[in-house]
């Protein structure tokens, strides 16, 4: 199994300068191969303290001087808040400084408070992502942007630097809503796995996925990369008190930060999914959907973490798992501890397991269209 970690640039509490935040994300990122991590990630977010990289691919570039073999995934770029010819050339740069390392991830976003910040309407996102993610998979794959839809015009353009290989096959998108999920089957993407819901919700839409992915393009779809927050220590109580505090505390920063409870959400046009998920928080209060969702992480003792990693890749198949070590306020030198103890005596033996495809080998397509995907 290919085994990557994320930095997700939190400033919870803001206990810690912005500048702080960055020097501790960055030493941890460059703890990441030498302990013989696979991938480093980010994620894309704007304006708050949930997570401070406001640019994902600047970010990986920077990683990529840095390193030599790692790859460099981006969890999410954020397409709706970008103008495709640039994440374009964005995407073929960075492919071009880290020799062809980069695992492309895209989404729509969520956020009400960053779509306000860049003045758009939500509820065109949905549009939005598939004709920018259509015109950026086409053009990765041609040397050409070019696109006629209804929010994206573009005459053709060509991409310089010049793409110099595919994007087929190491293309993944997150996807909550299973109204999302069917989006990626018909548009050939793979699925990034973010655990927030019930497993037998995902193993349901996962399957249905598939079946569709088949149906529409002849061939099985990728296998999914799933990531989840990781708190690993020899006390089974410890471990369990700890990721209460920290992966709730990071949950918190979730519903602060996408306001699920709000008002907005209960008639947001291409969100209908969100207004269920308002409707539970309604009834079942914060703090149980923050210990529903600290419980579909990864924490435990070495063996209980291996153990609950195995069972995710039961339940969805995934090729992939990114770890994220330090979130909501974390200690950074538990966020470190944390990091070398799931190395040490995790990682080896989830290294050692036959997950499957490697990521960036792409499977023989009958007529795959350009992977996009919307969240």
């Amino acid at each position: 199994m290919h085994v990557g970690m994320a930095a997700v640039f939190q400033n919870t509490g803001r206990a810690l300068s912005d500048h702080q935040v960055y020097l501790n994300e960055l030493a941890l990122a460059d703890m990441a191969e030498p302990l013989g991590f696979e991938s480093i990630w980010s994620v894309e977010h704007h304006f708050t303290d949930y997570t401070m990289c406001p640019d994902v691919l600047q970010f990986l570039s920077y990683v990529a001087g840095r390193t030599r073999h790692v790859r460099l995934g981006s969890m999410v770029v954020v397409l709706p808040w970008h103008d495709p010819m640039r994440v374009a050339e964005q995407v073929s740069m960075l492919d071009h400084l880290s020799g062809g390392r980069m695992i492309l991830g895209l989404g729509r976003g969520a956020g009400k408070v960053e779509f306000d910040g860049f003045r758009l309407d939500m509820g065109d996102s949905r549009e939005m992502f598939v004709e920018y993610g259509e015109a950026l998979l086409r053009g990765l794959e041609t040397g050409v942007m070019e696109y006629a839809g209804k929010h994206y015009r573009q005459p053709p353009t060509a991409i310089r630097p010049a793409p110099f290989k595919s994007f087929r096959g190491r293309t993944y998108a997150a996807a909550v809503s299973p109204e999302s999920a069917r989006i990626m089957a018909r548009l050939g993407v793979g699925l990034l796995i973010i655990p927030q819901k019930p497993w037998r919700e995902v193993e349901k839409e996962l399957g249905e996925y598939n079946q569709l992915f088949r149906e529409i393009n002849g061939c099985d779809a990728p296998q999914p990369i799933s990531a989840g927050w990781i708190f690993v220590d020899e006390s089974a109580e410890r471990a369990r008190e700890m990721a209460l505090r920290y992966i709730g505390g990071y949950y918190r920063t979730v519903l602060d930060h996408y306001q699920f409870g709000g008002a907005h959400m209960k008639n947001q046009r291409g969100y209908e999914y969100y207004a269920k998920m308002n409707e539970k928080l309604a009834v079942y209060g914060d703090q149980k959907a923050i210990e529903f969702f600290a419980d579909l992480q990864v924490y435990g003792t070495p063996e209980q973490v291996y153990d609950k990693v195995m069972t995710i890749h039961r339940q969805t198949n995934n090729a992939a798992f990114v770890g994220v070590f330090s979130y909501a306020g974390m200690p950074h030198e538990e966020a470190a501890r944390n990091m070398r103890l799931f190395a040490r005596t995790v990682m080896p033996e989830l290294q050692k397991f036959d997950a499957g495809r490697a990521i960036g080998q792409a499977p023989a397509l009958r007529d795959l269209r350009f992977a996009v995907a919307a969240e």
